[in-house]
């Protein structure tokens, strides 16, 4: 799972700029990591789900220090929101294609441009609407391949947390000047006192805990710190740029150590949803100054 939309507009100091690239990349790659370990462990889906939260819960409360809960709406959306997202799309990757999951999860920035005009009062624009047809259209084409009735229940898991993943960018917008990591670390406690019930109707074997070790620390927790400390210092386009290295890393790597690949239809749509939300994500973060050259 990626969170490139939320980005702080401090201009980047020559000496944390190399860094907070270096950091967003390490972070981009321990992101991409989610669907070869998430395949990899023998579980439910929530019990995976809640695993990992908790886990990611204690290294982000030791790193981070003691959270600041004010029960704002932003903040206990944010929270729920989250929750939705990170267990939608480990039940999205247990059910379909590790490429559909993360894909269509990616497809968030289109519900963004519905649901930022009304709650967030910003503008869509014709760009917007242009970039939303084409995701619709590569979506559509996921369904067009051979796919069982878990693989249908996969894409449909993989859709709706592209919703809530938009939701979750919302709520942490209205955050942004406060502390939004917050709303990151009551979405794990949620999460695992949801999903960790479920962990005694399969419990993994050695190997399946050792993943999930692995999801909690460093895939989820880590990352997170890296991210909050490296988006300070990086401008939204480079963010962009090195964040989409998620999407297109998490497929490889469950390819390459499992040899699942995504159906041609389906990885035909994923190239189009992926081009069209990058482009349409750079021409937002270039400076007004160049992009009003350009068709909006």
């Amino acid at each position: 799972m990626s969170l490139s939309e939320l980005n702080v507009n401090i201009s980047p100091t020559k000496t944390e700029r190399p860094k907070a690239i270096l950091f967003l990349l390490i972070t981009a790659i321990l992101w991409s990591l989610g669907g070869l370990l998430i395949k990899s462990i023998n579980a439910n889906p929530l019990a995976i789900a809640g695993v990992r939260s908790a886990i990611a819960a204690a290294v982000m409360l030791l790193a981070l220090g003691k959270p600041k809960i004010n029960g704002s709406v932003a903040q206990m959306g944010a929270a729920l929101t989250y929750t939705a997202t990170v267990t939608l799309f480990v039940a999205a990757t247990k059910y379909t294609t590790a490429a559909n999951a993360i894909l269509l999860q990616y497809t968030a920035p289109i519900y963004v441009a519905f649901l930022g005009a009304w709650l967030l009062k910003e503008k869509t624009k014709l760009s917007d609407w242009v970039t939303i047809f084409i995701v619709i259209v590569g979506m559509a084409l996921f369904f067009l391949d051979r796919l069982s009735a878990k693989g249908v229940l996969g894409n449909a898991l993989g859709m709706a947390s592209g919703v809530s993943f938009a939701f979750l960018n919302i709520f942490m917008r209205m955050q942004k000047d406060g502390s939004p990591w917050e709303s990151v670390f009551l979405g794990n406690i949620l999460t695992a006192v949801i999903g960790l019930p479920f962990l005694f109707q399969s419990w993994p074997n050695a190997s399946g805990w050792l993943s999930l070790s692995i999801l909690g620390t460093v895939q989820l927790g880590l990352s997170y710190i890296l991210f909050s400390r490296a988006i300070k210092h990086a401008t939204a386009l480079e963010a962009i740029l090195i964040l989409v290295l998620e999407p297109i890393l998490n497929p490889v790597w469950v390819f390459l150590f499992l040899g699942e690949a995504p159906g041609p239809w389906a990885f035909v749509g994923g190239g189009i949803v992926l081009v069209a939300i990058t482009l349409r994500s750079i021409l937002a973060a270039l400076p007004k100054k160049m992009s009003a050259t350009k068709v909006e």
